[in-house]
């Protein structure tokens, strides 16, 4: 190693020692900026470099601590001020009607970020359980990462939010990874990189002089350009497929959440909706896209708003809107739903799907019967869950899967998984209403989330939101064409085709990403054999 690298490994050595040799709130603080920082390379900052900072620091944190609780303690207030960070716009859904809920936004914001924070402290217990040299330790958290993030997409309700893998969003290229290992698998290679120059430092007597620091560095980085390289061949290989037949207008009103539902104004909003499906071109199109309770009226039982409503659709085409929908027993309501309607330009509906995967607190509120509030989004009755994701086949359009909301984030679960290949839709239709979070990165981190979706199933993606972002997405992942948060106004786009067979995430679930897992993990355990090696053949040689 030449002098100026000697000179730099004993800086990092000097600061990884600083920062292991840190306790208390200082401690706590330490782990709480390098959360901080983490933050800012999900949508829509994206600044990159900075998880360099973080995870090495976090790894650092973790090698130098003294016990597994050490360093899930310092892995909570990692994750604490990341979600405070990242999920801040949670809050601003509070503040559409502040004199009922204002006084949650802290309390929500606060509670979920402490809550989330216990997935990357488990994680951080993990890494540190084995003795490992700093090495083995980037790949412990690496996996150990992944894991958690798995788990917060999967257990309880699931929350797979702003999973590491999406901050490659601006990389098309990066992105077709998501295709073999997921979502998931792409977190795992982002944290292995990002926690990577840890190994540059050797903190204590842990580390032999002669070992080469940097080959897990190069490694790391190395995969990530393979990673790159990988999906730059996958696209510049992807057919020329000409896009169907079908031509789409997307619908975007902009109404504010605050004066959605008032009485008096449902049925301008209504209006406003159907005068804007007019925009010049509607002949030319196929099917007319509303967003989420675009139609702020129960539409199944007025066969009067279905006809109005249908005045939107092309003729011989349909609208698509979503809409609440209800029964009622006695003349009161038992059960709500959050649902899409398909119509035709006949004036009724041909097709239903009602949303499956709920908000907690937003649609329904867990453990009413201790908690005696209203969910944010519906009255005095909970919205009911439909049963699942299903394939609408309206005539002469291809088969789509209706996904309501936030449904759209979830890895593997936004196609029926009991149909064969021949089956499976053609595209994903996404229908929401992201104007509950105003102007924060909320609108920007639920579109990119729902974007990977594209790529992992391997058909195109279709999004009308309210306040926007409304885009189509083709089966790569490359945005067609889009209209911007707060824009008003229409989107026609052909309906671009999806490919001929699913992708291998899309066949095998997370098979793949478990194979990724375990060849990490029998590295991580030869990484720990071999150090342990060496401390005997020392202990013995003194």
């Amino acid at each position: 190693m030449s002098g100026f690298g000697r000179t730099a490994a004993a800086r990092l050595a000097a600061l990884a020692l600083a920062l292991g040799a840190a306790s208390g709130w200082r401690r706590a603080g330490i782990a709480a900026g390098l959360g901080a920082v983490s933050a800012t390379a999900l949508p829509p900052g994206h600044a990159l470099p900075l998880l360099l900072v973080s995870f090495t620091g976090l790894v650092w944190l973790i090698h130098a601590s003294r016990t597994p609780w050490r360093a899930a303690v310092a892995g909570w207030w990692f994750g604490f001020a990341h979600f405070l960070f990242s999920i801040y716009w949670i809050g601003a859904a509070m503040l559409t009607d502040p004199s009922r809920f204002g006084w949650m936004v802290a309390p929500a914001v606060i509670g979920l970020s402490a809550g989330f924070a216990l997935f990357p402290a488990l994680a951080a217990f993990a890494a540190r359980l084995p003795a490992l040299p700093i090495t083995g330790r980037v790949l412990a958290l690496a996996i150990a990462w992944t894991a958690a993030e798995w788990l917060r997409g999967n257990i309880l309700t699931g929350f797979p939010m702003n999973l590491m893998g999406t901050v490659w969003m601006p990389s098309v290229g990066m992105i077709q990874s998501v295709a073999v290992v997921g979502v998931y698998g792409l977190s795992f290679v982002t944290v292995l990189a990002a926690a990577a120059p840890a190994a540059l430092a050797t903190p204590g007597t842990d580390e032999h002089p002669g070992r080469r620091p940097w080959l897990l560095p190069a490694v790391a980085f190395g995969l990530l350009a393979a990673v790159w390289l990988g999906g730059q061949a996958r696209l510049a290989l992807a057919p020329d497929h000409a896009p169907t037949e079908v031509t789409l207008r997307l619908v975007q009103a902009s109404i504010d959440q605050s004066r959605k539902w008032e009485e008096g104004l449902r049925e301008a909003g209504l209006a406003h909706h159907v005068v804007l499906s007019h925009e010049p071109g509607l002949d030319e199109t196929d099917i007319v896209i509303w967003p989420e309770t675009a139609a702020p009226f129960f539409l199944d039982e007025s066969p009067t708003l279905q006809a109005f409503v249908s005045r939107a659709a092309p003729f011989g085409g349909y609208v698509i809107t979503g809409a609440p929908r209800r029964t009622r027993s006695a003349g009161r309501t038992i059960a709500v739903w959050n649902s899409l309607h398909v119509l035709g330009s006949a004036g009724t509906i041909t097709a239903s799907y009602d949303k499956h995967h709920l908000v907690p607190f937003g649609e329904y509120m867990p453990l009413r019967g201790i908690i005696n509030l209203r969910a944010l989004a519906t009255g005095a009755v909970d919205s009911s869950a439909g049963p699942g994701p299903r394939t609408l086949r309206p005539p002469g359009v291809p088969p789509f899967s209706p996904l309501i909301c936030y449904e759209a984030i979830f890895p593997g679960e936004v196609v029926a998984d009991d149909l064969s290949p021949a089956e499976r839709p053609q595209w994903l239709l996404n229908v929401t209403n992201d104007a509950w979070f105003g102007h924060t990165a909320g609108p920007y981190q639920h579109f990119q989330a729902a974007r990977l979706r594209a790529v992992e199933e391997g058909m195109p993606l279709v999004r009308a939101a309210n306040t926007g972002i409304s885009a189509v997405v083709d089966s790569y992942g490359r945005v067609v064409g889009r209209l911007g948060l707060g824009e008003i106004g229409v989107l026609d786009a052909p309906l671009p085709p999806a490919l001929e067979a699913p992708p291998p995430t899309a066949r095998l679930g997370g098979w793949i990403l478990a194979i990724l897992l375990l060849v990490a993990a029998a590295a991580t355990l030869a990484i720990g054999l071999r150090h342990w090696s060496r401390g005997r053949r020392r202990g013995q040689g003194a």
